[in-house]
């Protein structure tokens, strides 16, 4: 699907919320799908796992005191990140990281706090997280990450990330520990699902935009589970590593990486033509 605009000489071209007159001021906010991209993303989710736990429990914050501190830094960084007239890896996967702690902390409060289901979160934000799709066509006729070139585009953007991430959380919780997988199998169980998507998008023509946002979901358990599964004890079915080296050690690969696609801009995506958006 794609959505037309069109642009005459015969008349002036209206500014609306997506016109190509605002978005030509901006440049897309997210970078291109590579490898890298979705090596970071993983790395991301992973550090969001342990961060949380080990704030929580190591650093004695707890789930309410560690919620307040990373959605109060959140909340800056996206300030930063709106405030960019183009993408900038730094401040961008800085804002990945951070939302994928608040995403984590938003299901265990859930979950540990309030004693509510797994299942139940699972379902409630796969239901949020469709509505803010829907709202998000509805008014930009596009879901694609190409175009997230105006300010409202990048609010509903950031809205999916953040319920990707509570999604993902609770659906990993779900496999990995209330139907006992382990950590483990579960992060096999993922990897497989992913797969699937790339094989049903490159073979089978899935459509580009569900199968990047389907893929961006699963990758939240399968970071997860990788690194529940190199920082919990053997006893509980990790390899014991703990949550301080496995933080700090993807914390510095995703660091190499930011830092190498800042300076060789391979991750930043070309405007698309005005005239033309895919969905």
């Amino acid at each position: 699907m794609t959505h037309e605009t069109s642009e005459t000489s015969a008349g002036p071209v209206a500014v609306g919320p997506s016109s190509p007159a605002r978005r030509r001021s901006r440049g897309n906010k997210v970078p291109e799908v590579t490898v890298y991209f979705w090596i970071i993303k993983v790395l991301c989710t992973t550090v969001g796992e342990t961060a949380a736990d080990l704030l929580s429990e190591k650093a004695g914050l707890g789930l309410t005191g560690v919620s307040v501190l990373m959605s109060a830094l959140l909340a800056v960084v996206l300030v930063g990140q709106f405030r960019t007239r183009a993408c900038r890896a730094g401040v961008y996967w800085l804002a990945v990281a951070l939302i994928s702690v608040v995403g984590t902390l938003i299901s265990d409060n859930l979950t540990d706090n309030m004693g509510v289901p797994l299942e139940t979160t699972t379902t409630v934000f796969g239901i949020v997280l469709a509505v803010v799709f829907v709202l998000w066509y509805r008014r930009e006729r596009t879901l694609s990450i190409h175009s997230v070139d105006t300010p409202g585009r990048e609010v509903f953007y950031w809205l999916a990330v953040l319920f990707t991430f509570a999604l993902g959380t609770s659906a990993g919780d779900l496999v990995s520990e209330r139907m006992a997988l382990g950590y483990w199998l579960s992060a096999v169980l993922f990897a497989a699902a992913i797969a699937g998507v790339a094989i049903a998008h490159f073979a089978l023509g899935l459509d580009a935009v569900w199968s990047f946002w389907t893929a961006y979901i699963l990758t939240r358990p399968l970071g997860a589970s990788i690194g529940d599964y190199l920082s919990q004890p053997a006893g509980d079915g990790g390899l014991g590593v703990g949550t301080v080296v496995t933080s700090v050690l993807f914390l510095a690969v995703v660091l190499g990486l930011v830092v190498y696609l800042g300076v060789t801009r391979k991750d930043v995506i070309a405007p698309e033509p005005a005239a033309r958006h895919s969905v």
